[in-house]
């Protein structure tokens, strides 16, 4: 086993000095070659992957958004509010996440072994077998069972999806891309609810089938990722990919030697700590104990996780889900709810584009402090608002109720929306991937199914304004760990954020500071050369 570690070792230091070495010799010729003649070749092949990844979240938002009008519709057609009972509500609003803790255990091992591609080709699948069941379903039970089967998609929307534009992306366009995702999300769920609003819900499926096609299609055209390549030893075919997707400009070949120097460092502490490979991969538990104690590990995954409970616990998951139940308590008119909540979703979607703009000129951590901050303010406005209008201090209005929902759904979604599964993925440590996705997989859907579930619950025994101080508070404690513990992530690579969560604060910048500065000298001595 040592010869089989030491010849990997060296595997992995010849690929690397052959990579120098023709990186010394030939940048000059392969820069001006790329800068001048295919630079959009691996722009578009980035683009062809984030596509595949924007349907998937629209499909998810289809189907998270499906609950919100099939439940009327049924009620009606059966022309009886008990079809459907208050508690089976809950269920089918809240079913999605909670079977994608089960996903979480599922997609971190298929990532590690089968690789990016693979694992979104069966995420397809599990999602097309989904949209097929609720276009056939003629029972409640049927509806349950192909709300199920989206669990592996809205676990992939906090784990794999994020990870693969990470990985498959340049530094420069990842930040437009990853916000993006997310408004996909939301555009899906605009596009659900106004199929319900203006047509049969079930037409909801036939649109969720071909959007499942053009992932499908899309799917096999893609490169394998240059991170996963490289942790399996596969450093030929890593460079290979790293080229295809980013070009060999400077900063990609920086990205890539990078890369090869981090997996170099990575097997030599595996094969230091552990002299017998075999001896080591029996012990699971020693390893698992290991990893929960390494910081490289548990403090990127606790500030995203952080990230998770404050996008899910300020409510914006529930009010989008139970949009118009809300809105008919607040202005006593279904078809008023129906319309405001085609509203707040076009709002939703607005502000994300608003965030995508400000994320251009703002910094990530910046934007999310802001916004945060911004939401919490308005819920607590609004509980304010809903309080004195119970207790018969002011008159209600119906404008100004949705006139404050408005504000706080554009606040939460320019930032808490948009940048929580983005910067995850930045932050994600590479060594310990599937560790992180599995507890991020987990998380996300128990929170996230735990307040839809409960959600309705609280607005009838609490009522509105105590539901929205309590998201509020929520909020507001969770914006203050942020503010304490969430690192910048822009414009930087994936090695550079990793070195902030093995050093401390001030240590991180000046290393990061000395990386930059080394790379300028490389630069200049390889222009004089």
């Amino acid at each position: 086993m040592e010869q089989n570690d030491l010849l990997n070792e060296r595997t992995c230091e010849n690929t690397i000095r052959e990579f120098c070495k023709e990186r010394t010799h030939n940048h000059a010729n392969d820069s001006e070659i790329c800068e001048k003649k295919i630079e959009w070749k691996p722009f578009l092949r980035q683009v062809l992957v984030c596509s595949s990844v924007w349907v998937s979240y629209f499909m998810l938002g289809l189907s998270m958004g499906a609950p919100t009008v099939f439940i009327p519709q049924i009620k009606k057609e059966a022309n009886s509010t008990n079809v459907i009972d208050q508690e089976m509500t809950s269920w089918l609003s809240s079913l999605i996440p909670y079977s994608g803790m089960l996903g979480s255990f599922i997609l971190p091992a298929l990532s590690q072994l089968a690789g990016r591609r693979m694992t979104f080709l069966i995420l397809a699948s599990s999602s097309l077998v989904g949209f097929i069941i609720f276009l056939v379903s003629t029972t409640i039970r049927d509806l349950l069972l192909s709300l199920a089967m989206y669990g592996l998609l809205v676990t992939s929307s906090y784990t794999i999806l994020p990870i693969i534009v990470t990985e498959y992306t340049s530094p420069r366009y990842r930040g437009i891309f990853l916000t993006l995702k997310t408004a996909s999300f939301y555009w899906g769920i605009w596009a659900s609810n106004a199929i319900g609003t203006f047509f049969y819900w079930k037409n909801i499926g036939y649109f969720g089938i071909c959007c499942n096609i053009f992932v499908f299609i899309t799917g096999f055209c893609w490169y394998e990722s240059p991170y996963w390549l490289a942790t399996k030893g596969r450093y030929k075919e890593c460079i290979e990919s790293h080229r295809k997707l980013k070009g060999c400009s400077s900063d990609a070949e920086k990205e890539l030697q990078e890369l090869l120097d981090s997996q170099k460092y990575d097997s030599l502490e595996i094969t230091s700590d552990n002299p017998n490979s075999k001896l080591w991969k029996c012990r699971l538990v020693e390893n698992f104990i290991k990893t929960m104690r390494d910081e490289q590990y548990y403090k990127p995954t606790l500030v995203s996780l952080l990230l998770v409970l404050l996008y899910q616990s300020s409510g914006k998951m529930a009010c989008t889900i139970y949009a118009i139940e809300l809105i008919k308590k607040i202005t006593d008119s279904e078809s008023t709810a129906y319309k405001g909540m085609l509203i707040l979703d076009g709002v939703t979607v607005f502000g994300m584009y608003m965030g995508c703009i400000s994320s251009r000129f703002l910094k990530r951590r910046t934007l999310m402090l802001c916004c945060s901050t911004s939401g919490v303010f308005f819920l607590l406005i609004l509980s304010l608002y809903l309080y004195l209008i119970k207790q018969g201090v002011i008159a209600e209005s119906s404008v100004m109720s949705i006139l404050l929902l408005t504000f706080y759904q554009l606040s939460i979604s320019c930032g808490p929306i948009m940048l929580a599964s983005s910067m995850y993925s930045e932050m994600a440590p590479t060594k310990y991937m599937s560790y992180s996705m599995f507890a991020m997989g987990f998380f996300t859907g128990f929170v996230m199914a735990t307040v839809i579930k409960n959600s309705p619950l609280i607005f009838v025994k609490l009522g509105l304004h105590n539901a929205f101080l309590i998201y509020g508070i929520c909020g507001g404690i969770c914006t203050i760990f942020v503010y304490k513990y969430l690192p910048e992530t822009k414009d930087k690579t994936i090695h550079e954020i990793s070195e902030y969560f093995k050093t401390s604060r001030k240590e991180a910048k000046e290393l990061i500071s000395r990386t930059r500065y080394n790379r300028n000298k490389i630069d200049k001595s390889e222009e004089q050369m």
